[in-house]
């Protein structure tokens, strides 16, 4: 696991929305419309920059007016775009947070020492964050709830978290 990286994903382009430009983004921020209060949001590539305002949250995503995209037709070419920020924009965590970013690519240990794997994802269905975690020399993933009593050691600087699961779970036995 290398350094966290310099830039983060905070939500992506889904489509034009209505006639005056406005778009529609699936954001990553915890709360949906705080992602127009980082400022400037860059593109994949970082050469371009969008000024994003909220109009309203919708069940679908977050409606936004981004300056100077005036007509559907402007938006409809945004369609794909990922949202980034220079991490150092973000706020510092509390002790026992961390960013999605900050998890994935942590090596995954048992808690014998004995290597599990490697965090690719974290997803969240509405019960709180589990982890996935791709097993050492499989194809297979485990998911994992990311729980202190699943999960009782994190080291983000160390790129590693112990994962500690009921015996008859692991292994991605179904």
């Amino acid at each position: 696991m290398g350094a966290a990286p310099a830039r983060i994903l905070l939500g992506r382009i889904r489509a034009a929305h209505g006639i005056r430009g406005h778009v529609l983004i699936h954001s990553f921020t915890e709360a949906p419309e705080d992602i127009a209060s980082y400022g400037p949001l860059q593109d994949e590539s970082g050469q371009r920059q969008f000024e994003i305002t909220v109009v309203r949250v919708t069940p679908k995503g977050v409606v936004a007016r981004i300056s100077g995209i005036e007509d559907r037709t402007a938006a409809e070419a945004l369609r794909g775009t990922q949202l980034y920020i220079e991490r150092d924009r973000l706020p510092p965590t509390k002790e026992e947070e961390y960013y999605h970013s900050d998890l994935i690519g942590l090596s995954a240990f048992k808690p014998n020492g004995e290597r599990m794997g490697e965090v690719i994802a974290v997803h969240n269905f509405g019960a709180g964050d589990i982890l996935e975690i791709r097993l050492e020399g499989k194809r297979t993933t485990e998911m994992v709830p990311f729980m202190r009593d699943f999960v009782p050691e994190v080291d983000v600087a160390g790129g590693r978290l112990v994962v500690d699961m009921p015996e008859e779970s692991e292994g991605g036995q179904s």
